[in-house]
């Protein structure tokens, strides 16, 4: 299916609007529900296009335009929605604090690595990378909002509670700030231990030895070891400075599942840190872990981002804790985008599936966690045709195999990849008594919008035109997982629609899945936003069509005399001129266009031409 941006967020937006709000009141659900993660997920649903695509704004009521107005009816008209909005987003944070302390509990979220253990409140009350992320993306959105919509209203009452939302989600997001650097790890691994050896086999793909991947390491990793060891703003202790400085480890960094154990307070300025409160003690184990690490950089792209910069939306001390984390944010990309290439003929991110060295059963995910990463690092860096040609083929590859294209088998296990998803332990969290889970189930969606985000990176047609068939495949895949009636009707994510033999869930509505749907539809926006990809086979031909145009229409306007302005001869005159104008100002970006512009200009003067012919003859 083709991907139309606007209708389906529209779409979603409907749905959205008919589930949460009923009769004017905003429900948040069943207290079984309750999640930081799950409730910003909801709420970023509609904030986040609204305030990253321009005919989705909600913050100026007198230019929402009317479908938008329409596919949120159930929330009010257009001059209710803001209001609506700031009441709810108030409610949020309200919420998710413990007196001034903002909290990110994974909530209902957490799973029980024991069936027999019930989680206790403190272990689902214990924060997690995801909150901090989303809560990164939704409090810069909320902020974003708020400065256009207080220019907007007069009203007294909405002024006095956007005063305390910006507030409350301005201490919400230094909390969240915070908790992105003190939830950053950097782990060495002895080339002796499993992980070691798991590392090694990774990179070396059987062809080098243990000695020789070490000595490959050290050379590829020189500078960003040396560079992780004398940085004084990563805030790393002596004992892991002293492993990294030992050439004989190889090491491992990126984002835990939560703040690491032991990790040191951040300090802050007297008034943030009270409205900060208590900052939590660690318990995650300093191990990076791949599905962490892409939610946190997905988050730290909003933090990075112009439109962040452009609005002024940080504090001066929010805006230091925002370079710490670029920081992290570099360095992080750069290892795994060099890991993923680690051989120039033989790339460990082409061995699928990814074996992490953390105990975990081997999956896609992993390699499509990876594939995030590189994408991130593209973005930032772009990349050569030859790269990107060799990503597509993996991206086809994990698409076939996760059973996006292409059909399924009888007890498929790739099924599993969307449902229940892959449960990955929580290392650490046993400290709390029984050992805690994660589940992932955003294969689809994942690989959706990294299959749009590197359309738009695209510098040639092949590629570009292989990753958007792979992005309508996955749009379908994940289209037809809907939920068609019931709790969320019109929302994500009922698997067995998509694949009858998946087994049932009791409950099907999905706040991560439906709000990676949305993320993917602004990156769709983001990329019909841009030009189209310059053809330079067709650049050739447009230019001698138009040349030759030109010339045809300067003899006709030679050998005939000129017609009145007026005229209808004299108007299509002008209409062929104008065409011809456009094509040669279109023959840089578009030559495509201008090729048929001035292909339509030839038709028409030929026909000229032949009427004037057959008036003669006769």
């Amino acid at each position: 299916m083709r991907i139309k941006p606007r209708q389906h967020l529209l779409s979603m937006w409907q749905a959205l609007a008919r589930h949460s709000v009923h009769e004017g009141v905003w429900s948040w659900g069943e207290p079984d529900g309750y999640s930081s993660v799950a409730d910003a997920e909801r709420l970023l649903c509609l904030l986040y296009p609204a305030t990253e695509i321009a005919a989705f704004r909600l913050d100026a009521p007198d230019t929402t335009q009317s479908d938008v107005a329409a596919a949120l009816r159930e929330v009010g008209d257009a001059t209710d929605i803001p209001v609506k909005l700031v009441e709810v987003l108030g409610e949020f944070m309200e919420r998710h604090r413990r007196g001034v302390t903002p909290t990110f509990g994974g909530g209902n979220l957490f799973a029980s690595a024991d069936p027999a253990w019930e989680l206790t409140d403190e272990q689902r009350e214990v924060d997690i990378v995801d909150s901090y992320s989303m809560s990164v993306s939704l409090c810069l959105a909320t902020l974003g909002f708020l400065k256009v919509y207080r220019g907007k209203t007069g009203r007294q009452g909405v002024l006095d509670r956007i005063d305390a939302l910006q507030h409350a989600t301005s201490a919400r997001l230094t909390a969240a700030l915070v908790g992105l650097l003190r939830s950053f790890a950097v782990h060495a691994v002895d080339i002796s231990s499993d992980e070691g050896r798991t590392l090694a086999r990774l990179l070396g793909r059987n062809r080098y030895s243990d000695r020789q991947v070490v000595e490959r390491f050290q050379r590829r990793f020189k500078s960003l070891r040396a560079q992780i060891t004398e940085s004084v703003a990563l805030g790393l202790d002596a004992d892991v400075r002293d492993e990294l400085r030992n050439t004989n480890r190889l090491f491992e960094c990126g984002w835990a599942w939560s703040v690491v154990r032991g990790a040191p307070e951040v300090p802050l300025e007297p008034e943030s840190a009270h409205a900060v409160g208590v900052q939590p003690l660690g318990i995650a184990h300093s191990v990076p872990c791949l599905h962490f690490t892409v939610v946190a950089l997905d988050g730290i792209i909003d933090l990075l981002s112009d439109h962040t910069l452009v609005l002024g939306l940080l504090t001066p001390e929010q805006q230091k804790l925002a370079d710490g984390i670029r920081l992290r944010w570099e360095i992080t990309q750069q290892y795994w985008s060099t890991v993923a290439r680690f051989e120039d003929d033989a790339w460990p991110l082409e061995d699928i599936p990814w074996r992490t060295t953390v105990p975990q059963p081997e999956s896609e995910y992993f390699s499509l966690t990876v594939v995030s990463i590189v994408v991130h690092d593209m973005m930032r860096r772009r990349t050569t045709d030859h790269d990107l040609s060799r990503l597509v083929r993996v991206m086809e590859r994990l698409a076939e195999r996760g059973r996006i294209t292409g059909g399924t088998g009888r007890d498929d296990p790739a099924i599993g990849l969307h449902n229940p998803g892959v449960t990955m332990r929580l290392p650490g969290s046993e400290a709390l008594g029984g050992a805690m889970t994660w589940v992932m189930s955003d294969f689809s969606t994942q690989l959706l919008k990294r299959s749009v985000q590197l359309c738009s990176l695209s510098p040639n047609t092949a590629s570009e035109e292989r990753l958007l068939k792979l992005a309508e495949s996955a749009l379908e895949h994940v289209w037809n997982r809907r939920i068609d009636q019931g709790e969320g009707a019109g929302l994500w994510d009922d698997v067995q629609a998509a694949h009858p033999e998946s087994p049932g869930r009791t409950r099907k509505l999905s706040w991560s899945i439906t709000e990676r749907v949305a993320e993917c539809m602004v990156a769709a926006h983001v990329l019909y936003g841009q030009s189209p990809i310059r053809s330079v086979q067709l650049s050739v031909p447009a230019r001698e069509a138009i040349s030759e145009a030109a010339h045809l229409l300067g003899r006709e306007q030679v050998d005939h005399p000129a017609p009145g302005p007026r005229t209808s001869q004299g108007q299509w005159i002008s209409g062929v001129e104008a065409d011809l104008r456009r094509a040669r100002a279109l023959v840089d970006q578009q030559p495509g266009t201008a090729l048929a512009l001035a292909l339509d200009v030839l038709t028409r003067l030929d026909t000229l031409a032949r009427a004037r012919s057959a008036d003669w003859e006769s």
